[in-house]
């Protein structure tokens, strides 16, 4: 499924610089995750943690958050980099709530660079419930 055209070292740059900027005084692990958008927006995150752990933001809300404060749309490649005190970066996957907001906000292609290679989003969050799972 690998896209030799897909922008992976931009966004591998762009989620290094988001983990650089990262608030992690408790884990002591950062991350960064970077996207770009079908429009061609190169989008990023890092996580925010707080003291009340369940208000922590993740990297990939502070980035869907940036995909909204710039204009909406859609991701269409994804990565997410990881680093525990000062320990090697490192190519992370996204757990599973993170994995469900990428999912809310995808192009129906879109690509996720993984430590084991380019998965699509139905083969990182199979069976995942989306808007079409709820009717109104």
């Amino acid at each position: 499924m690998e896209n030799n055209t897909a922008p992976w070292s931009q966004l591998e740059a762009a989620a290094a610089a988001a983990l650089s900027k990262a608030y992690a005084p408790y884990s002591k692990f950062r991350v960064g995750a970077a996207a770009m958008t079908t429009d061609g927006r190169l989008i990023s995150g890092c996580n925010i943690e707080n003291a009340a752990y369940g208000v922590t933001l993740c990297a990939e809300c502070a980035m869907v958050g940036e995909l909204f404060a710039t204009g909406g749309g859609k991701l269409q490649h994804f990565l997410c980099l990881g680093q525990l005190e000062d320990g090697p970066v490192q190519l992370i996957t996204p757990c599973g709530r993170c994995r469900q907001l990428l999912f809310e906000h995808r192009a129906p292609d879109m690509e996720v660079q993984t430590d084991t290679g380019v998965l699509s989003m139905e083969q990182l969050l199979p069976y995942a419930f989306g808007p079409n799972d709820i009717s109104l």
